[in-house]
């Protein structure tokens, strides 16, 4: 298989991959805002393992919006998969998650007016709201560009 073959394969995965990854992001937080955390009292190992959990695939998450994906492949393959065209859907991913961010910082701080906002709460949802955002306009313009549209 040679190196172009290898990237439209990798290219056509990670288009599929990151609207995935952004759904199954944006479950786990469900299932964290309907659980019990650490703000509520209880010290149990689950909760340490919920909060860790979260920041563990926050941070892959967000490295893998950064690097495309391709950090781990060879460098020619890298260059394939991070063409103009890539990098000017990567940017306006980083755009929308931004936006997506100061919108929802803009929902908190009306909230914040009628009821108390613990700034934990606050900083996982902003952090969820932007990475989900970004992961899933990256995803959308890869599978067009690939589609050719």
């Amino acid at each position: 298989m040679t190196d172009n073959d290898t990237a439209d394969r990798l290219m056509d995965k990670r288009a599929r991959m990151m609207p995935a990854l952004a759904m199954m992001f944006v479950a786990q937080q469900a299932v964290y805002f309907t659980g019990s955390r650490l703000d509520e009292g209880k010290l149990r190992l689950v909760n340490y393992v919920s909060i860790g959990g979260w920041l563990v695939l926050s941070v892959v998450l967000l490295f893998g919006l950064v690097t495309g994906g391709t950090l781990l492949r060879d460098r020619r393959v890298r260059a394939l998969m991070n063409d103009e065209n890539t990098l000017a859907n990567r940017a306006q991913a980083f755009q929308w998650g931004f936006l997506f961010t100061m919108g929802g910082a803009i929902l908190l701080y009306i909230l914040s007016l009628f009821t108390p906002v613990d700034a934990r709460a606050a900083i996982h949802v902003l952090t969820a709201i932007g990475i989900a955002a970004a992961l899933l306009r990256f995803g959308m313009l890869e599978r067009r560009a690939l589609k050719g549209g």
